[in-house]
């Protein structure tokens, strides 16, 4: 799957749902959003800004209008999920923005969410869009248990905070498939590989692997990842998620050992930078980079847990 193109997803018993990539990092099969062809029409995630119009197209694919666009969810205010939303409320004049109640202000204002993702991701703001500001009339805050009516289908909010605080995740109980966002790691298709994910700088670890367990409890058919594409899961839904568990305790043990070897945290980030995965799938410098962040945010956590 290259940049821009679009799929309508047929795992399990999805109906109405289509994503496209959106060529995040100058990747391709890193960033997906989805469109969910409802009665409400809705668009799931956003991407970081650049090629948000990648996503215009795609409804345009799907055959919705802009206009008919009325729902913008999405999972988290990080920009690799919320940098494209500026952009859509602007082209799509009849749709909302819906968001965790946490990090609205953040959209509304978006400063001190550049310059914080400037520090998270380094060298690879230069792939990221400026976000455009959403005029806070057109957000509408999400909590734990809230329901998106999409019609014939619904959006039902989960929180998931171990990735960070205002992280949630969306139940499409007419599909059998969660939204998972970044609470169930990252998945590499071409390689049916998962991989873990643990930026700075409000990654827990603790609550990570609680919010695993909700995604167990929720047992569903299909998981539909920002971070790449659908992956159906049927009646492995829970060996697949303990799998990433295993994953994720993996990395952080593997981080903490270093750091006791080395003593050095700038050491311990280009020792993992120079072991990068998957540079075969995202090349070489997204590959590195993404080791980079992920070595941070499990260094920042093993800080938090000493305090």
């Amino acid at each position: 799957m290259e940049a821009g193109d679009v799929r309508k997803v047929t795992s399990g018993d999805c109906s109405d749902l289509y994503y496209v990539d959106t060529g995040m990092y100058g990747t391709s099969e890193y960033g997906a959003a989805y469109v969910l062809d409802s009665e409400r029409p809705a668009v799931v995630e956003t991407g970081i800004g650049t090629n948000y119009e990648y996503i215009l197209e795609a409804l345009e694919e799907v055959g919705i209008d802009r206009d008919e666009l009325e729902v913008v969810a999405v999972s988290h205010i990080h920009l690799d999920h919320a940098g494209g939303a500026g952009f859509l409320a602007d082209a799509c004049p009849n749709a909302d923005v819906y968001v965790p109640a946490v990090g609205t202000a953040h959209l509304v204002d978006p400063e001190r969410l550049v310059e914080g993702t400037k520090t998270a991701v380094g060298d690879q703001w230069e792939f990221y869009a400026e976000p455009k500001p959403i005029p806070e009339e057109r957000i509408v805050e999400l909590e734990d248990g809230d329901v998106i009516d999409l019609g014939n289908h619904e959006l039902r909010v989960h929180a998931t905070p171990g990735h960070a605080p205002h992280h949630v995740v969306f139940e499409d109980s007419a599909n059998d498939a969660i939204f998972v966002a970044d609470a169930a790691g990252i998945w590499v298709p071409a390689r049916e590989e998962i991989v873990e994910t643990s930026p700075p700088s409000q990654f827990n670890f603790d609550r990570c692997l609680e919010d695993v367990e909700t995604l167990k409890s929720l047992d569903p058919d299909v998981l539909l990842y920002t971070h790449f594409g659908p992956r159906e899961v049927g009646d492995d839904a829970t060996a697949a998620l303990e799998e990433y568990k295993d994953v994720l305790t993996e990395w952080v043990e593997a981080v903490e050992a270093k750091r006791d070897e080395l003593a050095d945290d700038e050491a311990v980030i280009e020792y993992f930078a120079d072991r990068p995965q998957m540079a075969d799938v995202w090349g070489e410098r997204k590959a590195r980079e993404e080791r980079k962040m992920n070595t941070r945010g499990v260094l920042g956590y093993l800080d938090w847990r000493e305090e």
